[in-house]
């Protein structure tokens, strides 16, 4: 049963869900929204939500998974949990979503038929990148704009009235496009550069020249680390944004030094990636990792004059939290998760 256990852990990459559920609930502070009952349920949908989009990844990416020898011990890839049961996962993901979101959050207002259409356009989007998506060049803005739309959905499912979206909530909209499109673009083609190749696999990494020789050197175009670093600079001044409009009536200065430590932080990370010479999936992994930490904490560090330290103190150690207390359980190490 342990054993079993483990590997529906794996499966669902629970490490990894404590930072990548918590849209709904970005997008939801962002106009107020500080019940923690409220934004438990919505980071229940977004756990619900990450969990349907591994499963089918995996599902879609069996056949190229087994030609990676480090991947061959992925639950569906071994056989340890077969494709029926994920199916079956993934089936339940979409009932508990709608079954929390009717139950918990329906009104009789246009704000949430709004927020119905954000969540059924990010499973539509999200579905659609996971079947399709290493068919075509650029599909990578599929998978970003089904993440992005789960904030909006988080805002409007729990706007009031009279309310509505407001600078933070379109910050956080395309500061979370923005990352996703960094991680499967970026990040995910340079981890998987060894390999997507053998499958005819089509991504922006490939078509901009990315290779892995047969001694492990990978070649990482100028034209590539041009597209990734102009991500993250954008990025960066979305995240000032608040502060130039507002400046220091709203924040305060450690606030700020905060800020520019964790840019530069994630700039520096970003950097060292795109500039590495050998091919090392676990350097890679710990790369991804580090910077992918450094980029969440920024966005609660930006919210703090909107929900207060305590929130966001909350907010930054959770995922650090559940995911140094839960990558053991799946016999990983820190840092270097399995993805």
């Amino acid at each position: 049963m342990t054993s079993i256990l483990s590997e529906y852990a794996r499966l669902i990459r629970l490490p990894g869900l404590g930072g990548l559920s918590v849209s709904p609930v970005f997008g939801a502070i962002t106009v107020g929204m500080l019940s923690l009952f409220d934004l438990s349920l919505l980071f229940l949908i977004g756990v619900f939500s990450a969990v349907y989009g591994f499963v089918l990844n995996d599902l879609v990416d069996i056949d190229v998974d087994r030609l990676s020898k480090e991947l061959s011990d992925r639950p569906l890839v071994s056989g340890t949990i077969s494709r029926k049961a994920a199916l079956l996962t993934c089936f339940l993901c979409v009932v508990g979503t709608f079954t929390i979101i009717f139950i918990f959050f329906y009104k009789p207002h246009v704000h949430f038929y709004l927020a119905l259409l954000c969540i059924v356009l990010a499973a539509f989007f999200g579905t659609l990148y996971n079947v399709f998506g290493k068919k075509f060049v650029g599909s990578d803005v599929l998978v970003a704009l089904s993440e992005a739309l789960l904030v909006l959905f988080g805002t409007f499912v729990v706007l009031k009235d009279n309310g509505s979206p407001n600078m933070f909530t379109w910050i956080v909209f395309i500061l979370t496009f923005n990352q996703l499109l960094y991680m499967n673009a970026v990040e995910g083609g340079l981890k998987d550069a060894d390999h997507d190749y053998l499958m005819g696999v089509k991504n922006i990494a490939l078509a901009s020249g990315v290779k892995v020789s047969a001694d492990k050197k990978i070649t990482v175009p100028l034209s590539f680390k041009a597209f990734g670093l102009l991500i993250r600079f954008f990025s960066a001044y979305l995240i000032f944004i608040p502060v130039l409009f507002y400046g220091t009536e709203y924040y305060e200065i450690w606030n700020i030094f905060l800020l520019l430590l964790l840019v530069i932080g994630v700039l520096y990370l970003s950097i060292k990636l795109l500039c590495i010479k050998k091919f090392d999936r676990k350097r890679i992994r710990r790369l991804i990792s580090l910077q992918t930490f450094l980029r969440y904490s920024a966005v609660p560090t930006m919210l703090i004059p909107v929900i207060g330290l305590l929130y966001a103190f909350i907010l930054i150690i959770l995922p650090f939290a559940w995911y140094i207390m839960l990558t053991p359980l799946i016999g990983g190490k820190i840092f270097q998760p399995g993805i």
